[in-house]
């Protein structure tokens, strides 16, 4: 057991360091640049287009820091705004399909899948769910009523206190990284060497095979499902190197994990903003296993037809 779980600390040691340096520098830059012209440059630059999404152009707002930083950004910029029940749950399925995109989509690039491919997936979903909800929905024009309001923080002032703020966020934020992953690589191993982790791949291979993966694709959807692209990630990249996931496999996976991961915090999260969060789990679900299944059978048609071009030449 203690070779296992020195096995498991190496693995989340060298997964966090890994992580850890895609996401200081990022998380650094993008809190400096909350200090600079360049987002309410971008907030500027989007708003004439809000209504396309049934959106006012406040809306831009949380869109913004959502994108840019995380979903408690986005969440806390709604919670300053007027908006309507409509709006505010078009934010919520837009958000939660798009949000901390240089993080997530960077991480991403660690296992091989292109960060061009990530982020249109990511932002398209956003795009088509919104303008579909705006075009199907014609109620929820009421005022939302929020639950809760986020604690107000101390905005810093000057150069040295906004790096100081920067270099904290960044550093707990792979602090962060590292209370998951570490202990995640370990439980990881220690079900691998008690051959729990291939009953469990068994269990999950019907699933897996449906939706156009192997079996050992399987550990590595559930710590999205549960734990987020960044944290499944780190599972992804260990079974890469050990468990020989091929690209199609890692593409499609991931394919999945963008428009549905982290279901049980990315859900509750919206819980404060009073809207229906069922329905938002169910529109993040359907979607993640309808686009899987088509990537898959558009991925298997091409195989196929590169197969006959090479038994035919």
């Amino acid at each position: 057991m203690i070779s296992t779980i020195k096995t498991g600390l190496g693995a989340g040691l060298k997964t966090t360091w890994s992580l850890g340096k895609i996401i200081f520098p990022i998380t650094l830059i993008v809190t400096l640049l909350q200090y600079t012209p360049v987002l309410p440059w971008v907030i500027d630059l989007i708003s004439p287009v809000m209504s396309i999404f049934g959106l006012s152009g406040d809306a831009a707002i949380p869109l913004v820091f959502g994108n840019f930083l995380n979903l408690y950004a986005g969440i806390g910029a709604i919670l300053s705004l007027d908006l309507t029940v409509k709006e505010v749950f078009i934010l919520a399925v837009m958000l939660s399909f798009s949000h901390n995109l240089l993080i997530e989509s960077s991480v991403a690039t660690r296992v091989g899948v292109k960060i061009w491919l990530m982020l249109v997936v990511r932002i398209g979903l956003a795009v088509i769910s919104a303008i579909v909800i705006n075009l199907v929905w014609n109620g929820g024009g009421e005022l939302a009523v929020y639950g809760m309001m986020p604690p107000q923080q101390d905005s810093p002032e000057g150069v040295m206190e906004i790096l100081s703020a920067g270099l904290v966020k960044a550093g707990f934020g792979v602090f962060q990284l590292a209370l998951i992953v570490i202990p995640l690589m370990v439980g990881i191993q220690i079900l691998k060497d008690l051959k729990w982790l291939a009953v469990f791949s068994r269990w999950m291979s019907p699933i897996t095979r449906m939706l156009g993966m192997k079996e050992n694709t399987s550990t590595t959807l559930a710590a999205g499902l549960m734990f987020g692209l960044a944290y499944g990630s780190a599972v992804m990249i260990q079974a890469v190197e050990e468990d020989g996931v091929s690209r199609k496999d890692v593409t499609i996976a991931f394919i999945f994990l963008v428009a549905c991961h982290a279901v049980v915090e990315d859900t509750l999260i919206f819980v404060p903003l009073g809207i229906p969060v069922l329905p938002l789990l169910l529109i993040r679900l359907i979607t993640a296993i309808l686009l899987t299944l088509l990537v898959s059978y558009f991925w298997r048609r091409a195989e196929i037809a590169q197969g006959k071009e090479a038994t035919i030449s």
